[in-house]
């Protein structure tokens, strides 16, 4: 084997000038020394043998500060999805108690009421509501309401037994006043109510007496409060059966026409329209909390009841 040899030109302190000789040993094979050259980046460093057992270092963080964290911040999708598929399977299963969600009940109901709609006295319907009535008590009751050409019928409907038991007319004409906001309630009540309504008043100048007032059962108020169904967000057609903006704005102008059409003397022609709170002037209400806790005033499926 050839062998190279260089001179190593060392000095000692008394400025003695020694050459010695070294020997450079030819590289194996296969050994490149291009890594030695600053400007040859073609060089990679050898791959580490990995011990059996051992886990893969290669890809992840030194775990050093300012290094970049690769792993999930947070809740993961799934446990997203599945604690919202856990609360709309809630949510549907208390909707579905509901009788007006039957597959052709409301059909039925809307088919029965119109039957009994006088075409003489009433003309034609032009639109119906299912909303929730609020009485003077803060009790919810269940309600079809209907728009016709010279009246708003108030309509209480079973849906268990597909029956209408009960409609109260009110001549659109005598509709004066009609008001929506937020529901109040007086200073030392301990009652609240969430969401908003509407007032429809069809005899301004007559007040509710004092018996009527602290009767839960009185039915002479000059007055109706309506508020959204809890079925109104189960599909597109009961979002629009319980929209109560455009109940007061088909009411106002129904009302309009029929104080044009059929104008009462001594009395001011005409619909107002105020946006205010809805008074209910209940201070304890205990029935009316026990009652609409449990939907009691709606047509629900409450399971088997007996001994």
């Amino acid at each position: 084997m050839n062998q190279d040899r260089i001179v190593v030109i060392t000095m000692s302190e008394d400025k003695t000038v020694t050459l010695k000789p070294v020997d450079l040993v030819e590289p194996e094979p296969g050994f490149s020394s291009s890594h030695l050259d600053p400007a040859d980046t073609s060089y990679q460093p050898p791959a580490l043998d990995k011990t059996p057992g051992q886990p893969d270092l290669q890809g992840q963080d030194s775990g050093h500060p300012g290094t970049e964290e690769k792993g999930p911040v947070g809740p993961t999708p799934d446990a997203v999805a599945q604690g919202n598929r856990w609360t709309s399977t809630l949510d549907q299963f208390k909707l579905k108690r509901f009788f007006v969600l039957r597959p052709g009940t409301m059909d039925q109901a809307l088919g029965d009421i119109k039957a009994l709609v006088n075409q003489d006295e009433d003309g034609d319907v032009h639109g119906v509501w299912l909303m929730a009535e609020v009485d003077h008590w803060n009790n919810e009751r269940e309600r079809v309401v209907l728009i016709t050409d010279s009246s708003l019928l108030i309509c209480k409907y079973d849906f268990v037994m597909l029956n209408c038991e009960h409609i109260q007319r009110i001549p659109l004409n005598f509709v004066d006043r009609i008001t929506h906001g937020n529901f109040s309630f007086p200073q030392r009540s301990l009652l609240t109510r969430e969401g908003e309504g509407v007032r429809v008043f069809w005899d301004r100048l007559r007040e509710p007496s004092f018996l009527s007032k602290w009767n839960p059962f009185t039915t002479d108020y000059p007055f109706s409060t309506f508020t959204y169904h809890p079925v109104r967000n189960i599909d597109h057609r009961f979002t629009a059966l319980c929209e109560i903006q455009s109940f007061r704005e088909q009411l106002t102008e129904a009302a309009q026409k029929a104080h044009l059409k059929q104008p009462i003397p001594g009395k001011a022609n005409g619909v107002l329209v105020l946006n205010q709170p809805l008074l209910i002037e209940s201070y304890v209400g205990l029935m009316s909390f026990i009652g609409n806790q449990n939907k009691l005033g709606y047509c629900l499926a409450r399971g088997n009841i007996g001994f």
